[in-house]
């Protein structure tokens, strides 16, 4: 029987539906000049203001929204080294070279992420895995056999499984796919949550709602103007905006996609497959799903090219059968029930990497524009990428995220 439940807090993602309350803000900065004005309290500004608040930096941070509300509330947080693009198609746009430092710098932030939330010991939900890319319409047997042949030439902890061992050891009817190593689940409001915390907690100020709607760069400082009249300066700004970047990043550069997602009602344990390995497919439009520290499947899907969130919201319902349909496919025999339905955007370019440069005609201002089904990852890239533009330094592989 599936159960939809359309209506539950208007298509409320599950980390929101879990009880995760707004962030306290302040309405009175208590200074005008800042070090570093960070635009975006989602999950990548977080991150930034955890890194820059750690180095004695003294932070604000603006958000139109309430915090974590964005795109990180409506991701599904499958944490992997692997990006949209296989190493193969990105050594041909890039040469292998250049793929192979970007493909080695997604799994260190992996590690560092891990690293991270260890270390300060943040209740967000984190479960190592083990990822599992199974073979589709996009990439077959001999595609990701020759996929998982490179990547081995390049130190990356990952190899090929074929169809018999996938079926008999994994749980899944494909003709093969690639194990990769080093990968995680968690819950990105409550990481997000966390990082904000500890960063107010070293100086940092939080403001929202607070749209930005002037950026104006001088010689040693810039000036952020808001709609309800606001006026901050700093010597930096660094904007975590996501898919919704600033005007002076070519829209040439990227397309807002559309996607939708889905969270079951909570399953016993002997229901899951073997390692409850994050799972997606070499398909197009593919399909990916990973469990939660509760027993759920979370699993996504059926990607469109546009960008309006009216004609998104509508569509949730037919989407989310779409994808559970999939999803049943892949589990046969389980006893699966839809509990939270949502849908969310975010930024895809040619190369299935992130936008992190200095925009055009803006001094001062570092843009972050996320990509692909990569957000939190290549977040955690681009808070080491920030880091040393802050500090005036420049950060290894930076110059592989300017716009193209």
């Amino acid at each position: 029987m599936v159960t939809h439940k359309r209506k539950l807090r208007g298509g409320d993602p599950l980390w929101l539906a879990k009880g995760n309350p707004a962030i306290k803000t302040v309405h009175d900065v208590p200074r005008r000049l800042w070090d570093v004005i960070i635009v975006g309290a989602g999950i990548t500004g977080a991150l930034i203001a955890h890194r820059l608040t750690g180095s004695g930096q003294k932070v604000l941070i603006l958000d139109r929204r309430n915090a974590f509300h964005g795109s990180t509330a409506a991701s599904t947080a499958l944490i992997q080294w692997d990006i949209d693009r296989t190493l193969t198609e990105l050594a041909e746009r890039r040469g292998i070279r250049e793929a192979r430092d970007i493909y080695r710098m997604s799994l260190g932030a992996v590690r560092s992420l891990a690293q991270l939330i260890g270390e300060e010991n943040i209740a967000c939900g984190w479960r190592a895995r083990e990822a599992l890319y199974l073979s589709g319409d996009a990439h077959g047997f001999r595609a990701l056999k020759m996929e998982a042949d490179l990547r081995d030439r390049n130190g990356l902890p990952s190899h090929f499984v074929d169809g018999n061992e996938l079926r008999l050891e994994h749980g899944f009817d494909r003709s093969g796919a690639i194990l990769s190593r080093v990968a995680g689940e968690l819950d990105p409001v409550k990481l997000t949550k966390a990082l904000l915390s500890r960063a107010r907690a070293k100086g940092a100020v939080l403001v929202s709602p607070a749209e930005v709607t002037v950026c104006e760069s001088g010689r040693d400082r810039i000036g952020l103007l808001t709609k309800d009249g606001s006026a901050f300066e700093a010597r930096r700004a660094v904007f975590a905006t996501g898919y919704e970047t600033l005007k002076q990043i070519p829209r040439s550069s990227y397309t807002v996609i559309s996607t939708w997602a889905l969270a079951t009602k909570p399953l016993s344990p002997e229901q899951f497959w073997p390692g409850r390995k994050i799972v997606w497919e070499a398909s197009d439009p593919y399909l990916y799903f990973r469990t939660t520290s509760d027993n759920r499947i979370i699993v996504g899907g059926e990607d469109e090219d546009f960008a309006d969130d009216a004609s998104r919201d509508r569509l949730i319902a037919s989407k989310s059968k779409a994808i559970f349909r999939k999803l049943k496919r892949l589990l046969p025999g389980r006893r699966l029930e839809i509990a939270h339905q949502w849908a969310g955007n975010f930024a895809e370019t040619e190369d299935g990497l992130p936008i992190i440069a200095e925009p055009d005609g803006l001094k001062r201002c570092l843009a972050v524009l996320g990509a692909g089904g990569n957000g939190i990852t290549f977040s955690v890239i681009a808070a080491d990428i920030a880091a040393a533009w802050v500090g005036g330094r420049k950060a290894r592989g930076a110059k592989y995220f300017k716009p193209r």
